[in-house]
């Protein structure tokens, strides 16, 4: 995609300094938003003691809190939070057989996957 914006302002008929300014702030754009992206986890589990923990492809376990969860369209979409980062997850119909996910939602509803508020 910034291979074809720099062909889009090299074609342009801007004058040169024009061409440059144009070409630097894109590729900053594209550069900022590279940063602030967060790389999709390898996999994510949930267990009652740990909670919701997302594997890094570099194999690091991060914990993560479940913020919401929906069905649209018979895909399960979640929504963790890592901090004050957020990753959504969707878990198409061919992810997992319908067991997995029947059992996966029916915790969901039940709010086993949503961490309890604290104690006073």
């Amino acid at each position: 995609m910034l291979a074809l914006a720099m062909l889009s302002v090299a074609l342009s008929g801007l004058p040169g300094w024009g061409k440059l300014v144009l070409a630097s702030a894109a590729m900053a754009l594209v550069l900022a938003s590279r940063m602030r992206q967060t790389t999709p986890p390898a996999s994510v589990g949930w267990s009652p003691d740990a909670g919701w923990l997302l594997l890094g492809r570099d194999g690091v376990e991060t914990p993560a809190v479940l913020a919401s969860h929906r069905m649209l369209a018979g895909c399960l979409v979640l929504e963790l939070r890592v901090g004050e980062r957020r990753q959504v997850l969707w878990l198409l119909p061919d992810n997992s057989d319908p067991d997995t996910r029947r059992r996966l939602r029916m915790r969901l509803a039940a709010g086993q996957g949503v961490p309890s508020p604290p104690a006073i």
